[in-house]
């Protein structure tokens, strides 16, 4: 296995992540991608948390990373700060390595230490319940339109983390943000990449 190395990103790697991003998701939700782009925005927003932010590393190259943000819990007017994080994405040629499992733990174990409470996303709901994942019904916590499935998961970061916590969960107002609009223009910057409309996307 390469020597893995995961710690914080440099401003120098920006456009790097970025590239390593469009490849991971590029046609696989829906043709093209829009991922990339919001890892460019998401670093000038407010709730960006760039101290809990890794990327991985392998041979000097920048083949994986995990972007975290502030996102909260509404109950009426009690509200409840958590933090969620998207993308987490490997490079293509570096998936299935368990390189998205090292950048999950690390940074988990490092918001752990900084006093957060829970981490709400949505994910695989085949791959994150193994870091101890489970779907948000099981806090009584909805999406903002009070919906719940599968994808929508939580987990508290320590004992009784979600205790007495219910309601509608929101995210930074930067993911309403990333539409395919400015994607595509923003996409002009990096090599051309074909879109392509395939078997088993979202869109």
């Amino acid at each position: 296995m390469e020597n893995i190395i995961i710690r914080e990103e440099r401003e120098c790697e920006w456009f790097e992540t970025e590239y390593m991003t469009k490849r991971a998701f590029w046609n696989l939700h829906m043709p093209g991608c829009n991922e990339h782009y919001l890892v460019h925005i998401l670093r000038y927003n407010n709730d960006y948390i760039s101290e809990l932010s890794r990327v991985a590393e392998v041979d000097g190259k920048i083949v994986g990373t995990i972007m975290y943000s502030k996102a909260y819990v509404m109950d009426g007017e009690n509200r409840t700060d958590i933090i969620t994080f998207g993308p987490l994405c490997i490079d293509p040629e570096y998936q299935k390595r368990g390189i998205g499992g090292k950048l999950l733990e690390n940074t988990m174990q490092v918001a752990r230490e900084q006093g957060y409470r829970a981490i709400i996303i949505f994910g695989e709901p085949e791959y994150y319940p193994r870091y101890g994942f489970k779907p948000c019904d099981h806090f009584n916590i909805t999406t903002k339109d009070g919906k719940n499935f599968d994808a929508f998961m939580g987990i508290e970061l320590a004992p009784g983390g979600l205790d007495g916590v219910k309601g509608k969960f929101y995210e930074s107002n930067v993911f309403d943000d990333c539409n395919s609009d400015k994607a595509d223009e923003y996409d002009k910057e990096f090599p051309y990449m074909e879109k392509l409309k395939l078997p088993g996307q979202w869109a």
